[in-house]
């Protein structure tokens, strides 16, 4: 049957692979000729056959070359050739047929030889040039054709039955064969369940291990649909069904993906050879299946007798016709064509309206004061106009909109020397050839791996067509910009670069119905605008119809390293410049810009990408003043888009997750979504008010970090310094080329390199210092006189992140003090008391001391407090001695400002306050036993004078080594006077999240080698005997602690010798699974070199034993604490106006952020903050969450009958049931005790 016969049938099967304006040659060398040659059809335009007849000519030519030239070989004499006769192409683009060469017979004249010869010269340039005007001409229609021969449209079936009648009904010519042949198809089609729905949860042992290649080619046809390479998808799904082996990998979603492809397009006919794969691999068709078809057929117009049979199908498969408008989920457009075709079969069809779900309701009884309906609930806002926060949107879009954000370099600004403007001249030429070289070699990558793709491979091709190939080389610069002079890891930037595409290819382009919504979301937040109902914005943003963005799938993460290696190795190809770069534009050497070495690190041997030194030298030379940032990488502009599921929410257009996770890692999503969504509200709620929360820079702290920065740094106040500062190479005899003389001994030698190694571990060190400081700083400066907004997720454990990476409240002190709250609050009464305990809290003094003695330090440091204000640099320094300088420092001004204000309580600040949890692991463990000893340890019970747990423990220490003294212990007589808090306190701090013995020894030791005084010979002995120490010593002082923590380990083994990752429920609902898992190895082939890494999320694989028991108890009460932060934050944000309460609990609605265990908010809400923290920390623990956990976990792993005669499900079982015993401490004292949070 000819093409035309198809109709419309094929309309998509001819577009070429390419995207619209992206040039390149996709046909392989020598494969024009076989486009054109003799075989095929001769219904070809008269014009076509002309072009025809000129590349004959052209090829004929070659042949009569290489004939001449054998028969020279050969010792001919003479030879004569007969004129070929070429006639001038005329106007239409004929030429005359060449008659036939003949080789002459010996001995005729030479000088036909020499005419011969000449003619044969003249007929080649001629030709030559047709053949350059002839590729120009027909390289797209070339393209077009090479792929029309080579993809494969017919399937192969694998039953004979079918391909027999696929066969009949091709060759067959009724009516309509297509639409009557599907019809018969969906009656015949097996009523099963797909292949990967159908398996038994017991025999999914197999079905996992598909699962990492099943994810990839998913990610494949994704891609191909994408970017428009539809045909592509079907020759690969074809060419996977035709072999028994890889059509196990098929699943039915993805023959409805290429179905629907070809409904989009209208193609029945391929629609239709879907179908025949999917009965011929055993698949029922779904509602989607249906869907795509019927589409199809509104396309088409069919006629009302294919539709009614096909609807008629469908009800017999048991499959509801409303399903199609309700469950299936469809554009506008498509939903359209569905109805018109529904609509031929049922004129009078209705379809039904997009059902509104009932408003969900939070159960939690953690939650039920902040869903409950009261009228007389309102919220905070913002400080700003909508007229302002719109224009704060249209700014914050256009980023967003570009992808990336250049902003200055907060650098030292170099004169600009003519040295500096040649090298940034010279570096200008160097990147406009980088540029066209990029292109070439993306160019030529494509068509190799386009090549793999024809031949059914799942090849890189659509993945690099997903952006333009400005938008890839732009990236490949940027990557090469940023690299440091000793180079990176080639796995590393693999990754970076693989991600880099994912991220911008899942850029949404909804801008228009974007910014309505928006602006009516902004009523809620903005300061002059009012909404009927006050809510928070999760339900604003909910009640205005928005509909939820489709999920995408994350790419797994051979796809991502296997593209981004693909990446960096056109950048080492392409980038390349000469040997002199006094003179780059002058013909020499060119030489490669990157090296591809090896090197060790941590005993592994890793290849590593570094730039020659003469490039190193050449940026450096130029202190070129921009850095270049992802848009989702900085801070956003105008406030987050709420939190409405776990996959929309925070940056405008690019797509967010809520759990962050390691790319490829699916089961922290997947469990998210099979979560009820009302109870995921709280946590949306919760990242939401985190999100807006509103800051600015502190300017003055910033310019005189800048001063230092700019100068030589300042590593004790954490300003690192320059790479100018950093060791050089040893000298003199320990230079490193003395390892080369015979004289030096094998020991020198060692010690030589080791020198050697440690001094570039140094420069190593300040180098990626130096980078993160100058990110931040170059924000700040960037941001500095604006207002932006920190967007949150949190990580699988519930524990929130601000998602810009680079300039956020969760870095050290210097970054910390950068920011202050744009929103500022009259001090009020105590406001000014409470800046000035935050003060003397920073020094780090006074820490055993109340609150009122703090405050009354502050006072008699008044003077010193004011001279640091006033004369930071070149007063007293008094803040320069505090144990966080940059925050003591700005907390300075601030009082200073305070103090100085006519009317100290009408002061408006915007300084953030903190109050610091005591140790805040341990509160939640004494909490969950009712452990009275370990309760009054940590602050849980009032007391007069704040206890520091760490110090009792010092204390406790110090008496297991006397008594060992005494007894002659020698390590034990060694340590007198050197046991102290500071040396105990990391140990402390971190036994509660999992440190073992030897990450203690480790912590330990590192302090006792800050200590001068003390015996480094005794170091390695000294700190094993600490740590021993330590643990017996919580052992004593936490029994209650030790029993919880050895109960969740030993659940936590006993659940990953049954095969499963450990699960569970965060009181606020959050469904939690620990990653864990035996590492797989994943290698990817040639290249530069093979690349070899390990996965620990692969869910195929048996999970990590070790890492799962000894991660469960640190997540498991991270996940409390997360969950504590929440409750608190959520009901500061909500400000109550009930009657008969006291004042300060009627005004909530204060700003609240967080770190971890660390709350912050205005020094006028301090005392408000601390009492609703109190209270849902009772209320926290007033449920029976250890009861819980066990009643969940025995639910999800020993009620299944098939495992519960496993003798490892029976010791579960009995462990789980055995939940420890708890103490008497009552939970309320907490609500009184003052150094609680402080």
């Amino acid at each position: 049957m000819s093409a035309v016969r198809w109709g419309r049938g094929a309309a998509g099967f001819g577009r070429a692979l390419w995207p619209a304006g992206s040039p390149g040659l996709l046909a392989e060398e020598g494969a024009l000729g076989g486009v054109w040659s003799r075989k095929r059809s001769s219904t070809a335009s008269p014009c076509e056959q002309d072009r025809r007849k000129d590349w004959g000519h052209a090829e004929l030519l070659e042949v009569l070359k290489a004939r001449v030239r054998q028969l020279q070989a050969e010792g001919v004499a003479e030879v004569t050739v007969k004129r070929v006769a070429v006639a001038r192409a005329p106007e239409a683009g004929g030429a005359q047929p060449p008659r036939q060469a003949q080789a002459g017979a010996k001995g005729a004249a030479a000088t036909l030889s020499s005419r011969w010869a000449q003619k044969l010269d003249s007929d080649q340039q001629l030709m030559e040039k047709r053949k350059q005007r002839l590729e120009g001409k027909l390289q797209e229609r070339v393209e077009k054709g090479a792929w029309q021969k080579q993809l494969r449209l017919e399937p192969r079936l694998l039953s004979r039955k079918l391909a027999s009648q696929l066969q009949h009904w091709e060759q067959g010519a009724p009516r309509s064969p297509w639409e009557e042949q599907l019809a018969q198809l969906l009656q015949e089609a097996p009523h099963r369940l797909s292949s990967e729905a159908a398996a038994a949860p017991a025999d999914r042992g197999p079905e996992s291990r598909l699962e990492g290649q099943r994810q990839r080619l998913l990610s494949f046809f994704e891609c191909c649909l994408l970017t428009g390479h539809l045909p592509l998808a079907h020759h690969v799904l074809v060419t996977h069904h035709s072999k028994s082996q890889q059509q196990r990998l098929l699943t039915l979603s993805m023959y409805n993906m290429v179905m629907l492809g070809w409904a989009r397009q209208g193609s029945f006919k391929e629609l239709t050879y879907v179908f025949f794969m999917l009965k011929d691999a055993g698949l029922a068709p779904d509602l989607q299946s249906y869907a795509a078809a019927l589409q199809c057929m509104g396309r088409l117009d069919q006629d009302a007798g294919t539709i009614r049979r096909c609807l008629k199908q469908m009800a017999q498969d048991g499959l509801q016709l409303q399903g199609l408008f309700t469950a299936v989920p469809l554009s506008a457009e498509e939903r359209a064509e569905l109805l018109r075709a529904v609509r031929k079969a049922k004129p009078t069809f209705t379809p039904p309206r997009l059902p509104v779900p009932p408003p969900q309701v939070n159960t939690s009884p953690l939650l039920r004061e902040i869903y409950a309906k009261d009228p007389a609930v309102s919220y905070p806002r913002l400080h700003l106009s909508l007229k302002e926060l719109q224009g704060l949107f249209q700014q914050q879009l256009r980023v967003e909109m570009a992808t990336t954000i250049t902003v200055e370099s907060v650098e030292k600004v170099p004169l600009l020397t003519k040295e500096v403007l040649h090298a940034r001249k010279t570096l200008a030429g160097l990147r406009t050839r980088w540029r066209t070289a990029l292109y070439r070699e993306l160019q030529e990558t494509k068509e190799s791996e386009a090549h793999a793709a024809r031949e059914g491979r799942l090849s890189l091709f659509p993945y690099l067509c997903l952006l333009s190939e400005k938008e890839i080389v732009r990236v490949l610069l940027q990557t090469l910009q940023a690299l440091p002079a000793q180079g990176e890891s080639l796995l590393f930037l693999a990754h970076e670069l693989g991600l880099r595409v994912f991220k911008r290819k899942q850029l949404r382009n909804e801008v228009q119905e974007l910014e309505q919504r928006y602006s009516k979301y902004l009523h809620l937040l903005a300061s002059d605008t009012q909404v009927a109902e006050p809510c928070l914005p999760r339900q604003h943003w909910e009640a205005l119809g928005v509909p939820e963005a489709p999920h995408e799938q994350p790419w797994p993460m051979s796809v991502v390293v296997q593209l981004g290696k693909q990446l960096a190795e056109v950048l080492v190809r392409a980038a390349q410049m000469p040997s002199s770069l006094a003179a780059p534009r002058s013909p020499g050497t060119l030489i490669p810009v990157l090296y591809h070495v090896y090197s060790f690190r941590s005993f592994r041997q890793i290849g590593i990408l570094k730039p020659h030194p003469a490039f190193t030298q050449l940026l450096e030379t130029a202190a070129e003043r921009t850095l270049t940032f992802e848009s989702t990488d900085v801070p956003m502009l105008c406030p987050p888009l709420p939190w409405t599921s776990p996959h929309s929410g925070a940056f405008l257009l690019s797509p967010t997750k809520m759990m962050r996770s390691v790319e490829g890692s699916q089961q922290h999503q997947l469990l998210l979504e099979r979560c009820p969504p009302a109870e995921l509200h709280g946590a949306l709620d919760a990242l939401t008010q985190l999100g807006n929360c509103a800051w600015r820079v502190n300017g003055r702290v910033l310019d005189l970090v800048l001063e230092l920065f700019t100068d030589k740094g300042c590593p004790r106040l954490g300003v690192p310094a320059p790479p100018s500062e950093a060791p050089r190479p040893p000298e003199g005899r320990q230079a490193p080329k003395r390892c080369l003389l015979p004289e030096v001994s094998p020991a020198e030698k060692a010690e030589m390199r080791r020198e050697l190694a440690r001094r570039l571990k140094v420069a190593r060190e300040m180098q990626s210092l130096r980078a993160d400081a100058l990110y931040r700083l170059s924000l700040a400066q960037h941001l500095r006189h604006r207002v932006f907004w920190l967007p949150h997720n949190m990580d699988f454990r519930g524990r929130t992140y601000p998602c810009s990476p680079h300039f956020n409240h969760l870095g050290s002190d210097l970054a910390r003090a950068l920011l202050e709250f744009a929103q500022g609050r009259p001090l009020g009464p105590h406001g000014l008391n409470w800046l000035k305990i935050h003060l003397v809290n920073l020094t780090g003094l006074k820490k055993r001391e109340s609150l009122q003695a703090r405050r009354d330090y502050a006072d008699e440091l008044m003077e010193d407090i004011l001279d640091s204000a006033d004369r930071p640099m070149t007063g007293r320094k008094w803040w320069m001695e505090a144990d966080e300088p940059w925050q003591a420092l700005a907390c300075c001004m601030e009082v200073a400002r305070a103090v100085r204000a006519p009317d100290p309580t009408a002061y408006v600040s915007h300084f953030p306050v903190h109050q610091d949890g005591s140790c805040n692991g341990l509160q939640h463990y004494a909490a969950l036993g009712r452990d009275s000893v370990g309760a009054a340890s940590v602050n849980l019970l009032p007391s007069d004078l704040p206890q520091d747990v760490y110090s009792e423990v010092a204390a406790q220490v110090e008496v297991f080594r006397r008594q060992d003294a005494e007894q002659g212990v020698q390590v034990a007589q060694v340590l007198e006077g050197f046991i102290s808090r500071k040396v105990v306190k990391q140990t402390v701090m971190t036994v509660v999240y999992g440190v073992t013995r030897y990450g203690g020894r480790l912590q330990i030791e590192k302090r006792l080698r800050e200590i001068h005084d003390f015996p480094q010979d005794f170091v390695w002995e000294a700190s094993h005997y600490l740590v021993r120490q330590v643990f017996n010593s919580l052992q004593e002082m936490f029994s209650g602690t030790r029993s919880i923590q050895r109960w969740l380990t030993e659940s936590a083994r006993l659940i990953s010798h049954t095969g499963s990752a450990v699960e569970w429920v965060t009181p606020l609902g959050i469904p939690i699974i620990q990653p864990y898992h035996r590492d797989s190895k994943v290698m990817i082939k040639g290249g530069l070199q093979s690349l070899t890494f390990s996965s620990s999320v692969d869910t195929s694989q048996k999970p990590n034993t070790l890492k799962q028991k000894n991660g469960f108890p640190p997540n498991f009460i991270h996940s409390l604490d997360s969950s504590h932060m929440m409750l608190t934050a959520l009901h500061c944000y909500r400000r109550g106006l009930s009657t008969g309460a006291p004042h300060c609990c009627r005004r909530k609605g204060l700003t609240f952020v967080s770190v971890h265990d660390c709350f912050w908010t205005h020094a006028a809400d301090v005392a408000v903050m601390n009492q609703v923290c109190r209270e849902q920390f009772v209320r926290l623990h007033s449920q029976p969450i250890l009861h819980n956990l066990s009643r969940f976990l025995i639910e999800r792993f020993c009620s299944d009958p098939r495992t519960s005669k496993s003798i490892w499900v029976s010791r579960l079982t009995d462990t789980l049931l055995s939940v420890p015993k708890t103490g008497t401490f009552n939970l309320e004292q907490v609500k009184h005790s003052t150094y609680f949070f402080s």
